[in-house]
């Protein structure tokens, strides 16, 4: 678990729900996005991407995600779910997500999701601007 709270400057703690689970007893594999989603958003909040898209009209959209399954987790857990940007482009950023069980003390899954830095108003793509990158570098200690 320390190594685990080392790699991510994001981390949210989520309790898995009687609910999550599906017929076969296990966690359904949605659930895995919106754990990730949780992070991700945390992470905006520390990025303050809200107050952008509010402001200005400029934020991020997502791309793509994916997810892989490392174990099935059931109820009852709790589930350390990490965010962190790994890549920067001109106009975009990847995200790595990871979910780590208390109750199995490992990673259960982990992901990845593309962000466009994306302008509201005007319903395109545009530049990631150098105030979004100083704040991501900020946030990832770089």
């Amino acid at each position: 678990m320390e190594q685990f709270k080392k790699s991510f400057p994001i981390i949210v703690d989520i309790p898995v729900a009687w609910g999550d689970m599906d017929a076969f007893s296990h966690v359904n594999n949605v659930m895995y996005f919106r754990y990730f989603e949780s992070a991700r958003v945390a992470y905006f909040d520390r990025l303050r991407i809200m107050e952008d898209i509010m402001e200005a009209g400029d934020g991020a959209i997502l791309a793509s995600t994916q997810c892989n399954y490392r174990i099935p987790l059931t109820y009852p857990d709790t589930l350390s779910v990490g965010a962190k940007v790994v890549e920067m482009g001109d106009d975009r950023f990847l995200m790595k997500h990871a979910a780590f069980s208390h109750g199995h003390n490992k990673i259960a899954a982990e992901g990845t999701a593309l962000l466009v830095s994306y302008s509201y108003r005007e319903n395109k793509k545009i530049r990631l601007s150098e105030d979004m990158r100083k704040r991501i570098s900020e946030i990832e200690g770089l």
